[in-house]
């Protein structure tokens, strides 16, 4: 029985042990890209703590950041938007996306 307990355990913890190391491939690839990248273009109308440290990576690493989020759908956090390295850009349809976009990227 307690060897049984065991094995379910060891189990256990080599899928933990493949996650923690696909993880860390996502992570170096991230800040790879990061690392490489002239500006960064963040849609953050649904929170997330990845996109969040992608932020905080670029502004510590002087890359220029410019923050979209859906007016309609959701507020943008506090802290990001009385950040005032970020360039914070409400929207309310995908349209107005592409025209900032276009912009940004100096398609006009």
């Amino acid at each position: 029985m307690a060897g049984d307990a065991h094995s379910r355990t060891a189990g256990k913890l080599s899928i933990k042990v493949r996650t923690r190391e696909i993880d860390k491939q996502i992570y170096e690839q991230d800040t790879e890209w990061l690392r490489t990248c002239d500006i960064l273009i963040a849609e953050c109308t649904c929170p997330s703590l990845g996109v969040g440290y992608e932020l905080g990576y670029a502004e510590a690493h002087n890359i220029p950041v410019y923050i979209f989020y859906n007016k309609n759908i959701a507020n943008i956090s506090a802290m990001l938007n009385g950040n005032s390295y970020f360039t914070v850009i409400p929207y309310e349809t995908e349209e107005c996306i592409y025209q900032w976009l276009d912009r940004i990227l100096g398609g006009e």
